[in-house]
C-alpha cells in the first residue's frame, strides 16, 4: 500500500476516535466548514512557502495540504480511490482540453 493510501486508511480509522487525542476526530467533530477552511489555510501556507520559503518549508506545507485534503474528502465520503480514478481518466489529456470539456 502506498503512502497516500495508508494515510487515507488512517484518517478513516480515526474519524470517530476521541477528539481529545485525535486531530482527525477533532476536525470531524467541528464539521465540514472547519475542515474545508483548514484545508484552505494549509493551501495558502503552501503557496507562501513556494514563493518565499525554503524547499523544506514547501515540503512540510505540501504534506499538510495532502493530509488535510484527505481529511476533507473523507468528510464528504469521497475516497482516495475515486480521486485517483479521476486522475487516471484525465491522464494523457491536455489540461486545456480537459478544462474546456468540463465547461461545455
Amino acid at each position: 500500500m502506498d503512502t497516500l493510501a495508508r494515510l487515507a486508511a488512517t484518517i478513516a480509522a480515526r474519524r470517530d476516535a476521541d477528539p481529545a487525542t485525535s486531530w482527525v476526530a477533532r476536525l470531524h467533530q467541528r464539521g465540514l466548514p472547519v475542515i474545508a477552511r483548514k484545508f484552505g489555510e494549509e493551501a495558502v501556507e503552501a503557496v507562501v512557502a513556494a514563493v518565499s520559503g525554503t524547499d523544506g518549508d514547501l515540503t512540510a506545507e505540501a504534506a499538510d495540504v495532502l493530509f488535510h485534503l484527505l481529511v476533507l474528502i473523507d468528510a464528504r465520503g469521497v475516497t482516495l480511490a475515486e480521486v485517483l480514478a479521476e486522475l487516471d481518466r484525465r491522464e494523457g489529456v491536455s489540461g486545456i482540453t480537459e478544462k474546456a470539456e468540463r465547461s461545455a
